[in-house]
């Protein structure tokens, strides 16, 4: 047996301790191999193939298939996947137990930009990485949005409108649309979109919008699948303010308006409405436009020519049809007293006049104990509030199961008169 001197043995041990300290990540003990995971990750662009390079260079990916990456060879596998869009967002996906493949699990949007990174690791556990961009090819077919009305201030009765480019009729498809549509009040208000038909959609609150509110409306389905090879186009958003909550509440039996601000009468008015044949239709109404003289015909509501033909100042419209709230100097001895009209709710001059000053575009008209039939709710203007909350929910493509609450500083009851 051969022994080594006391003095060697003390050197040997002395170097692997100075050698221990520097080396502790990369070596195990004095004479271990380099540490994988602290190694620089390697260019794994030979390693892994991905469908977002649209078959050759300068060709765009196509939105209507996944995002696939796929590692080449058995030597390497994909352990981490991210890709993101121009805002940062990420495109969800699923990696196979391999390693070998992944896969995105959402529609990629169209013509939008993306990076995509992957991380790989190879049979000795060396880690690649590879960063590429891409885009994606515009849409053919685009969905474009229109909201409504036009930006400024309304009533409380304003109903918000999206008007659609194309008819869509997919129930799945309309979700994706009706996501992506966005409405916020500051104070905070709960409300639903209402399909009317496959082009249009109505949103309002269970209620009527908080006083002196700021709605603002915009679209999010720029680049989007909607399906059928249908993507979202771009829209102008929207912004309104509500004024104080308007209210005149019309009742035919006692022939008198009531004009509420805030809750608090301010007015009462003599008036006269539709006569036995031509009653006023009963509901709630919202002032559709004001029109300081409109011409009225008896030939426009089916009369003869010659029924009478006048020049009706003062005159806010309630209805498509011609309903309005007008100066009816012919009929002041029947205000308060009769209803003597073709179906319009009259008063004096100086009322109405008073009225169409005092009103604004979305303000409300509610009229009760007519004989008249119930307001449309979508044909004949905006009778959206004559709905019941829990059937509105029902034409929106999303709302089932969400909660029906509204924010305690924002609630409010229709009046009952």
């Amino acid at each position: 047996m051969s022994h080594t001197p006391r003095s060697l043995r003390s050197r040997a041990v002395l170097t692997c301790a100075l050698l221990a300290a520097p080396l502790i990540a990369g070596l195990s003990g004095c004479g271990g191999s380099p540490d994988p995971l602290s190694a620089k990750p390697y260019d794994a662009a030979d390693q892994i193939s991905f469908s977002g390079d649209g078959d050759g260079e300068g060709r765009k990916a196509d939105p209507d298939k996944p995002l696939e990456v796929t590692a080449k060879d058995d030597d390497s596998r994909i352990t981490d996947v991210t890709a993101t869009d121009a805002a940062g967002r990420y495109v969800r996906g699923e990696l196979t137990d391999d390693g070998r493949h992944w896969r995105s699990t959402v529609p990629l949007a169209a013509g939008a930009h993306y990076t995509l990174k992957v991380s790989t690791e190879d049979s000795n556990g060396a880690p690649g990485r590879r960063t590429v961009a891409f885009a994606t090819s515009s849409a053919h077919r685009l969905l474009k949005v229109t909201f409504g009305p036009k930006a400024g201030e309304y009533g409380v009765g304003q109903p918000i409108t999206a008007k659609l480019s194309r008819p869509v009729k997919d129930p799945s498809a309309r979700a994706v649309i009706e996501r992506a549509l966005k409405v916020e009040s500051r104070p905070a208000v709960e409300g639903v979109w209402h399909w009317v038909d496959s082009r249009n959609l109505h949103y309002r609150p269970q209620e009527y919008w908080p006083a002196h509110a700021t709605i603002t409306v915009r679209s999010n389905l720029k680049g989007i699948r909607i399906g059928g090879g249908l993507y979202g186009g771009e829209a102008k958003s929207l912004r309104l303010t509500t004024g104080d909550r308007l209210e005149a509440l019309t009742d035919s039996g006692t022939h008198q308006m009531t004009v509420k601000r805030n809750g608090v009468p301010v007015r009462t008015i003599p008036i006269t409405t539709g006569m036995p044949g031509f009653d006023t239709r009963n509901g709630i109404k919202v002032i559709l436009a004001k029109e300081s003289a409109v011409r009225m015909t008896g030939a426009s509501i089916g009369l003869g020519a010659g029924s009478y033909d006048l020049m009706v100042y003062w005159a806010a419209r309630v209805t498509k049809s011609g309903e309005y709230v007008h100066a009816a100097p012919w009929s002041t001895g029947s205000q308060g007293y009769a209803n003597v009209s073709h179906g319009c709710t009259g008063m004096s001059t100086a009322d109405a006049q008073w009225f169409f000053n005092t009103v604004r575009l979305g303000d409300i008209v509610q009229v009760v104990h007519s004989n008249g039939e119930d307001m449309a709710t979508f044909d004949n203007g905006y009778g959206d509030w004559n709905m019941a909350w829990a059937d509105w929910r029902k034409g929106s493509a999303v709302a089932s199961g969400q909660s029906d609450a509204v924010t305690a500083d924002s609630a409010r009851l229709r009046p009952q008169v």
